[in-house]
């Protein structure tokens, strides 16, 4: 086959990659989008919708246990068939993953869109390995991640659950060790636990969540550990037990399991691209070294969006990069862009968010922190939901807000408020002065504020803290 010219390739088909097409097309620039493997994105096949689908499903049936306290008989005889139950799931995934398709790569031709493995021959030629050759002058990798799974245990088969296959199961394992107690590993490992399964959980850190700061990482522990059995800050190992189950070993922990879930991270996917004909500088990982504020690796023709960079592999993250990417695949000089506000959230019950600066990135020289337990919020006693911890982060001297950690019902809308209000750089004493409804949850990221206010040197200028003068 002959070489085909284009302005702009575009290597992968999930979110940062159509994000970076939508800057490309109405461009009005010539594009190739390839991808390998499954198309659709990992949020809609693997990720973010279908753990949510099954989260849900999983806290229905689990908040039977306190109805009665609100006079509603009969709980005792709610059952939950566990297998129409993953099919449900599944029927969400295939809905979500066929509407990211149908508005998508099912509306491109085989001129634009070419399912198959790139690799790069040239710094500007790629080869497809359907044998095609594509020569761009800007080229966007946007290939995503994968689980890790340590070579060790691959010889374990399907009785290792990574993301990539725990939503084609039709049938939940009787029991299942969950190592990695971060987003993916708490989300998953506490709806298992709802839904019938007896779950043991297992991390090398001392913390849970991805959170740092060590009075919510006290109470998250606390709270999820009723439901999970948590062995932390110790390595795991894993062998074939005599009755063909697998063994888990954590220091001085021994469980026997019929499966393991496996969430311990996830690996760029570039080892199959041949980044050294591309000709750009690699890290002490073999990561591309590119600008976040433009994805340019380098000064070169090439982009990195998404998980593939390795920064922030959450979906909204993934848009934001494809944006930069593409509209800077359209320039003749990039543009910096800023970042926006971290904003991280686990969907446990309760959710675990982290918003800005981390308790570990804190100068704890300059900075003061107001809390709120959730034990007295009205609002949470209501819901049968008063379990909890809101600590809120903010510069002595300016009083401008600084970041959040916190495990909290609806902690998915407060650490929401907060990024915005983070990247408006308001002060604590601006955060006050805007509405409060009641009762509502945000009461209590209110009663954290009035407790940070107190801490700080920077007060309104004027006689009501809450008022605004005319």
């Amino acid at each position: 086959m002959g070489e085909r010219h284009v302005d702009v390739a575009i290597i992968g088909s999930g979110s940062a990659g159509l994000y970076a097409l939508g800057k490309v097309k109405p461009a009005g620039k010539s594009f190739i989008l390839i991808n390998g493997g499954e198309p659709g994105t990992t949020c809609a096949r693997v990720g973010c919708m279908p753990s949510k689908a099954m989260i849900q499903v999983a806290e229905d049936f689990h908040r039977r246990g306190v109805m009665s306290r609100f006079g509603i008989e009969g709980m005792e005889h709610l059952t939950i068939d566990q297998e129409e139950a993953m099919e449900y799931v599944q029927h969400m995934r295939d809905n979500f993953v066929d509407r990211v398709l149908s508005n998508s790569t099912d509306n491109m031709s085989d001129e634009v869109f070419i399912e198959g493995y790139a690799q790069f021959v040239e710094p500007n030629l790629l080869e497809i390995d359907n044998g095609q050759k594509i020569r761009a002058d800007k080229i966007v990798i946007a290939t995503g991640s994968s689980p890790v799974v340590p070579e060790q245990w691959q010889q374990f088969g399907d009785r290792i659950l990574t993301t990539d296959n725990f939503f084609e199961q039709e049938q939940l394992p009787s029991s299942v060790g969950v190592i990695g107690l971060g987003v993916i590993g708490l989300e998953l490992g506490q709806s298992l636990v709802r839904m019938g399964v007896d779950v043991t959980g297992f991390d090398m850190a001392n913390t849970i969540g991805g959170i740092s700061d060590p009075d919510v990482v006290k109470v998250a522990i606390d709270i999820l550990g009723k439901e999970i059995p948590m062995h932390l800050g110790a390595a795991v190992e894993i062998k074939e037990a005599d009755d063909g189950k697998l063994q888990i070993t954590s220091g001085d922990t021994q469980v026997t399991v019929d499966s393991v879930l496996l969430s311990i991270g996830r690996k760029p996917n570039l080892d199959s691209l041949n980044l050294e004909a591309a000709e750009i500088s690699l890290d002490g990982n073999d990561m591309p070294i590119y600008n976040e504020n433009t994805m340019q690796v380098g000064d070169s023709h090439i982009f990195l969006a998404g998980d593939v960079n390795g920064d922030r592999p959450l979906l909204h993250e993934a848009g934001h990069d494809g944006r930069v990417a593409g509209y800077n695949a359209t320039q003749e000089t990039p543009v910096a862009f800023k970042r926006n506000t971290l904003l991280n959230i686990a969907f446990s019950d309760p959710n675990i968010c982290q918003v800005g600066l981390r308790y570990d990135q804190l100068d704890q020289e300059t900075a003061v922190i107001g809390e709120i337990p959730l034990a007295p919020v009205g609002r949470a006693m209501i819901m049968a939901k008063n379990k909890g911890l809101i600590r809120v982060y903010a510069d002595k001297e300016s009083g401008k807000l600084l970041g959040a950690e916190m495990i909290s019902v609806k902690g998915e809308n407060l650490a929401h408020l907060l990024a915005w209000s983070i990247q408006q750089e308001m002060t604590v004493g601006e955060m006050l002065q805007m509405p409060f409804y009641h009762p509502v949850i945000e009461e209590a990221l209110q009663a954290a504020l009035y407790d940070l206010y107190s801490k700080i040197d920077k007060k309104n200028d004027t006689p009501v803290t809450e008022l605004v003068k005319m």
